[in-house]
């Protein structure tokens, strides 16, 4: 029976034990339970803060940017309307630029200070076409056509005859002969003058 009681008695102290530590995991995890629990709170706090900052800063952004795409908005009219006001200028300067050169008389028209009317006078036509012919005629000349109103450089006749003469040397139907000739039968172009000297005459 005493060995019966020993180990009762062990049994007993072995759950008190046991229990003794799991009353202590049991604190410790209700103080971390409560510490978890408290920074949780403020967590919720600041995110709930932060939400609030979040909102107002938005709603501040966009109220920032519509009051800046009014100003821009505002300055673009105020541009657009000092163009229209320019531009109209222009259009309305053209237009009296062509009525003034409508308006404009010719040099030779001086009707209504006690001559003519232009219909009427004629001469002037004649005297600037002498002056136009006068031009021509004394400053271009062909030299290789002999015609007026171009010159050798220009000249069609010219550019022709020199077209049809390649066309013949390249398709080999004019025919250059080419001979060989000794030195001194020929002479290409003699030295001396062209007259033969004659002794004066003695009177």
């Amino acid at each position: 029976m005493a060995i019966n009681d020993s180990d009762k008695d062990e049994d007993e102290n072995e759950d008190e034990n046991e229990v003794s530590e799991l009353l202590e995991l049991l604190e410790i995890f209700s103080l971390e339970n409560s510490s978890l629990k408290k920074t949780i709170k403020a967590l919720n706090r600041e995110n709930v803060s932060l939400k609030h900052e979040l909102e107002c800063l938005s709603n501040k952004s966009l109220d920032d940017k519509t009051i800046s795409l009014e100003k821009e908005n505002e300055t673009l009219k105020v541009e657009i309307y000092a163009l229209k006001k320019t531009f109209s200028k222009f259009s309305n300067s053209s237009e009296k630029l062509d009525k003034l050169l409508g308006l404009q008389r010719c040099v030779f028209n001086k009707a209504g200070l006690g001559y003519d009317e232009m219909n009427n006078v004629k001469h002037f036509q004649k005297y600037l076409e002498k002056k136009d012919n006068q031009k021509v005629s004394s400053s271009m000349t062909c030299n290789y056509c002999n015609r007026y109103g171009h010159t050798t450089h220009t000249c069609y006749r010219k550019r022709n005859d020199m077209h049809k003469r390649n066309l013949l040397l390249k398709n080999k139907l004019l025919k250059v002969r080419t001979i060989w000739v000794p030195k001194g039968t020929f002479f290409t172009n003699p030295p001396g003058p062209k007259a033969t000297w004659v002794p004066k005459a003695s009177t």
